[in-house]
């Protein structure tokens, strides 16, 4: 990142030319898009086993999950429209063709896909995300017969995640070209929109985190204890900016903080891919940061599909590195939204997303205390 910012101040000229280079390292990323799509959602939605098999507790935790991710998406909206530290940043713009249609009517009607290969062939996340969804839920309901379909998607998962993780080698020099390419066509200014992002994003994150003390709070759950057994998974989840490594000490923690292991046994593996609260609201913020940054007007209708599609193409994406980054690819490439502006958030990606995976390790927590409580349950502190 320094070293682009050096040749954009010192040398605009040579790094305009460097634009080509962020390009290519832009197409590599929606190239895999599809296939993550399809292997993620159609995985994680068949992982559940359905509804009916999940029982009682599983269709609580999915409505609370839903719940608590939307409150997410509203607090990122809210902190760029109300704080706007894009404002003044004029980022230039490659920008893929809108797919969003004008009307909410032609939008409703455009979310079912009437062909799964047209849709993947013109990148409409929403449509692949709605049949992956409901592809998923008969997946589950056949049980048995679909084991070499979920395993073929899983398999498909993997080798997308390998893929990606290839593909991130050639960040340093997609963010480089970027951030050169970027400051010698739009100057300095560039930077204090980006450190704006950062302040508020790290102010975003607290802000989830008290209304997530709240929740705890109204629980009546012991709190004392309740931070002394996830310190050690924030700690691990903010080393490591991976929510997955932390599952293993906040099981054992929350078990010995008094949580039901029936409650635990769902709530926490499912909130993986459905609870991700830091990694939600950092999605809803960097959508709107660059929309604002390229001075793209956003109607209400757009703004609401955006948060549907973020909320949607979110899930089952945890302790991939950078999965944001891709489920933000595929979200500028339906709308409209400047792809460049990617690669430059990337480069101060290492800023956030600590933060980001701690709050996404409380969140996860936070909720098996309060699906417990839901259930009638006291959680007994074992000291």
């Amino acid at each position: 990142m320094a070293a682009g910012i050096a040749v954009g101040i010192w040398a605009p000229e040579f790094a305009r030319q460097l634009a080509p280079l962020a390009s290519i390292f832009l197409r590599l990323i929606r190239s895999i898009i599809a296939p993550l799509l399809v292997g993620v959602l159609v995985v994680s939605m068949a992982g559940t086993g359905g509804l009916r098999e999940m029982g009682r507790i599983g269709l609580k935790c999915v409505v609370y999950f839903e719940a608590v991710t939307t409150v997410a998406l509203l607090l990122g909206w809210a902190a760029i429209a109300w704080l706007q530290p894009g404002t003044g940043m004029a980022l230039g713009s490659e920008k893929a063709a809108p797919l969003v249609p004008p009307n909410f009517q032609s939008i409703v009607e455009n979310l079912v896909p009437s062909s799964l290969m047209d849709a993947l062939s013109r990148g409409d996340v929403l449509q692949i995300v709605i049949f992956c969804l409901l592809f998923g839920a008969a997946a589950a309901a056949v049980r048995q017969r679909a084991t070499k379909v979920i395993a073929f998607c899983d398999a498909l998962r993997s080798v997308a995640f390998q893929y990606t993780s290839y593909v991130m080698y050639a960040a340093p020099v997609g963010v480089f070209a970027a951030m050169a390419a970027t400051i010698g066509e739009n100057g300095l200014g560039v930077l204090s929109s980006l450190g704006k992002f950062v302040a508020v994003a790290w102010a975003a994150q607290l802000v989830y985190a008290l209304f997530l003390a709240g929740l705890l709070r109204l629980t009546r759950a012991p709190f004392p204890g309740f931070w002394h057994a996830i310190q050690e998974p924030m700690l691990v989840a903010f080393g490591t900016t991976s929510s997955a490594a932390a599952l293993p000490p906040a099981l054992r923690n929350l078990e010995r903080y008094g949580v039901p292991r029936a409650v635990l046994g769902i709530a926490m593996p499912l909130g993986l891919s459905f609870n991700l609260g830091g990694s939600t609201v950092h999605l809803a913020m960097a959508a709107f940061f660059v929309a604002q940054a390229a001075q793209i007007p956003l109607s209400v209708t757009q703004q609401l599909m955006i948060l549907l599609t973020l909320k949607l193409t979110s899930k089952g994406v945890a302790g991939v590195p950078r999965a944001n980054f891709v489920v933000l690819t595929a979200l500028f490439a339906s709308f409209g939204l400047p792809l460049e502006g990617l690669a430059m958030l990337l480069g101060v990606d290492a800023l956030v997303d600590p933060v980001r995976t701690s709050i996404n390790v409380l969140s996860n927590s936070v909720a098996p205390v309060v699906i417990a409580k839901w259930e009638g349950q006291n959680i007994r502190h074992q000291t």
